[in-house]
């Protein structure tokens, strides 16, 4: 079973989004094995967008995440990294597909309301950043047995 990151960036906190965005991810199937409200100092938005270090766009992302409450979360199920980028569209709200969460909330470039996981190994190390182990969850979800087969259930 596969495990990823989630941001609610703070223009999804600000808008009200927390609870529509969440709903795709539960009604898609997905399980929430970790949630919380928080806010990213500068340090910590460093350290998560170090490979961006450098970039254009760097300071202002920084600026950005840190300027307000943000939503992490760790999500799980089967193919769970895959299937979130593709429920989050492209990274530009005006380039993403209706149905996306970006192609149905977002318009701008830089304010596109959800960070997740590219990778198994990113998802890891970014998971061990905001959340101890402890904090981490693991519970069969009742929904299982209707959104997987029996061959592919965790």
């Amino acid at each position: 079973m596969e495990r990823t990151l989630i941001i609610l960036k703070p223009d999804a906190v600000q808008r009200g989004l927390i609870g529509p965005i969440i709903a795709r991810f539960e009604r898609k199937g997905l399980q929430i094995v970790a949630l919380k409200l928080t806010r990213l100092d500068s340090a910590v938005a460093r350290q998560h967008y170090a490979m961006h270090e450098g970039k254009p766009f760097y300071d202002g992302l920084i600026q950005f995440i840190s300027s307000g409450p943000v939503v992490v979360m760790v999500l799980q199920g089967n193919h769970v990294i895959e299937t979130v980028r593709k429920m989050m569209g492209a990274t530009s709200g005006f380039n993403a597909e209706p149905g996306t969460i970006r192609g149905d909330f977002g318009l701008s470039s830089s304010f596109n309301l959800i960070h997740g996981s590219d990778s198994p190994a990113t998802a890891r190390a970014e998971i061990a950043r905001f959340f101890a182990p402890e904090e981490l969850l693991d519970f069969p979800a009742a929904s299982w047995p209707w959104v997987y087969a029996p061959g592919e259930r965790p």
